[in-house]
């Protein structure tokens, strides 16, 4: 049996996961659910993020926080780290690494970095010395390994810029990601309450018209389009993975009105909230 790796100190908490096929199970339970998740994944795996699906022909990276994760398949070994927010904030810490709104809860939906050659052994190495300092309990574990957290994010997220900014896919010059940064970051801090894009333009300290010409110039889904998509997503999630009546994920996401509710998840899904918890099997599949 597998010795465990993991540190906990009070509240913090961080552990490492190696698995394969022989234990996918451990992945896909419910045991890391609510930590912040960094997988390195080989190439040859498949897996499902939320609705989408995704096979693996590089080494990867994916970085997730809430949501729903089962691999389906994988025969080399991979690597979880996983750590709650009280061991590594990523919000706290925004200004050392600036990930938050790019690696995690970016409007994009895009949870993953792809790696070459060099930089797969050198995110092996990063992991393989968090690895060593979880057996060693060395009385400096703890800051040597928010280092390698560290090193980890930032390569990645410096990876994540050069992959998906400035292509065929996404268009946003340096100068304006501070503004989907923050718009992210503040859509999932508050989509449940807050539903209308003056609510986020006021966050940013712009007018609503400016926001929303922000992101037409650039070709992307309007503010109000990503406020929905992230108010769908959420009620996808509760409506698949949780027993809750619709009317109550009504009430949960902000809708006073589940009628308006299931209006609108109908009219932007094609399918009434029920009949998505009863036929959904499978969402979009990506190679990558």
């Amino acid at each position: 049996m597998q010795k465990q790796l993991i540190f906990e100190d009070h509240y913090k908490k961080l552990g490492l996961e190696i698995f394969s096929e022989d234990n996918l199970g451990i992945i896909n339970g419910n045991q890391f659910r609510y930590d912040i998740k960094i997988l390195f994944i080989p190439e040859g795996y498949a897996l499902t993020v939320d609705f989408n699906h995704y096979k693996i022909s590089k080494p990867s990276l994916f970085f997730l926080t809430s949501q729903h994760l089962k691999i389906e398949i994988g025969k080399e070994k991979a690597t979880l780290l996983y750590y709650n927010r009280d061991f590594y904030c990523i919000q706290i810490h925004d200004k050392e690494v600036a990930c938050d709104g790019l690696l995690f809860h970016n409007v994009f939906e895009i949870p993953f970095v792809e790696l070459n050659d060099t930089e797969s052994s050198d995110i092996k190495n990063l992991f393989q010395h968090i690895k060593n300092e979880l057996e060693w309990k060395d009385s400096s574990a703890e800051e040597m390994i928010r280092t390698y957290v560290k090193q980890i994010i930032i390569r990645a997220t410096r990876n994540w810029k050069k992959q998906h900014l400035n292509n065929d896919t996404i268009k946003i010059p340096g100068s304006e990601l501070d503004v989907f940064r923050d718009f992210s970051r503040y859509l999932e801090i508050h989509f449940r309450e807050k539903h209308n894009v003056a609510d986020y333009a006021e966050l940013l300290h712009i007018a609503p018209k400016t926001l929303t010409h922000k992101f037409k110039n650039l070709n992307i889904d309007s503010p109000n389009q990503l406020i929905i998509n992230r108010i769908l997503l959420e009620a996808k999630r509760l409506l698949f993975y949780t027993d809750k009546p619709v009317k109550e994920i009504a009430y949960d996401l902000g809708y006073e009105d589940p009628a308006y509710f299931n209006r609108l998840f109908t009219n932007k899904t094609g399918n009434t909230p029920s009949n998505f918890k009863k036929n959904y099997s499978s969402g979009k599949k990506y190679n990558i």
